[in-house]
C-alpha cells in the first residue's frame, strides 16, 4: 500500500486512463509509457467494462505501477479495488459515497473525491477523503458535463481544506500555466495523455510544464 504521507507530492502529474485513445496500442503499454514519462498517480477509469474485464485490467496496471513507485487508484469500483489490492479509489459525487468507500477501504487506502463547490470539498474532506479532484480548467470532451469552474471557485476550495487539490477538466499543455494562481498541488490529465501518438514523450513534457508551474 502507498504511503499517504507522500501522497501531495504524488499527485503533481495523475494520469487518468481513456480506453477511447488506445488504437492499436494496449492500455497497459499506454500507462507503461505514461508512467516512463513521469506519471507520478494513476486512476483506472472504464466505465464500460465488465466486472472481470475491469478486474484483469487493474492488476495489470496495478503491477506496473508497483514497479513504478506510483499509487495506483481505481475509478468509483470499490468492489474491484479492494479485489487487486488498489491503494484506493477515486468517486465522483453520482458515485459511491466517500464516507462509505473509506468504511470499505480502511484508513490506509487513498480515497479521492470529485468536487466543484466548497460545500462539496468540506463534505469530501469531512467524510475522509484524501485529495479532492476539483474542475474542469477548460470544457473537456471527456466529461462534458462537468462545467468549468473560475479561478475563485478554484481557490475558494483549496482554501476550505487542509486536503490536497487537483485540477482536472481541460487539462493539457496550453492550460497547465493556468494552474499557477489556482493553489492546486497537482494536475489530471486525461487526452493530453493518452490521446498522444508519442505518449512517454507527452507525459515528459507535461511533467516539465508542471514542474515549472507548480
Amino acid at each position: 500500500m502507498f504511503d499517504k504521507r507522500n501522497l501531495k507530492q504524488a499527485l503533481r502529474l495523475y494520469a487518468v486512463t481513456d480506453n477511447a485513445w488506445l488504437g492499436e496500442r494496449t492500455l497497459a503499454q499506454c500507462v507503461e509509457e505514461a508512467l516512463a514519462g513521469g506519471a507520478t498517480f494513476v486512476q483506472l477509469r472504464d466505465k464500460h467494462a465488465a466486472p472481470d474485464a475491469l478486474a484483469a485490467e487493474a492488476a495489470e496496471l496495478l503491477a506496473l505501477c508497483r514497479d513504478a513507485g506510483v499509487p495506483f487508484v481505481v475509478n468509483d469500483e470499490v468492489e474491484c479495488a479492494l479485489a487487486v489490492g488498489a491503494d484506493g479509489v477515486h468517486v465522483g459525487q453520482d458515485d459511491m459515497a466517500c464516507e462509505r468507500a473509506r468504511a470499505l477501504l480502511g484508513p490506509d487506502a487513498i480515497v479521492g473525491v470529485s468536487t466543484q463547490t466548497v460545500a462539496q470539498a468540506r463534505a469530501a474532506e469531512a467524510a475522509g477523503a484524501d485529495y479532492l479532484g476539483v474542475g474542469g480548467v477548460r470544457g473537456t470532451a471527456t466529461k462534458p458535463e462537468a462545467g468549468v469552474l473560475t479561478p475563485e471557485e478554484f481557490c475558494a476550495i483549496a482554501a476550505a481544506v487542509d486536503i490536497p487539490v487537483v485540477a482536472i477538466g481541460g487539462v493539457n499543455a496550453e492550460t497547465i500555466p493556468l494552474l499557477a494562481d489556482l493553489d492546486v498541488d497537482g494536475a489530471a490529465v486525461v487526452s493530453a495523455i493518452f490521446a498522444a501518438d508519442d505518449i512517454e514523450g507527452a507525459t515528459r513534457e507535461l511533467s516539465r510544464i508542471i514542474d515549472e508551474t507548480l
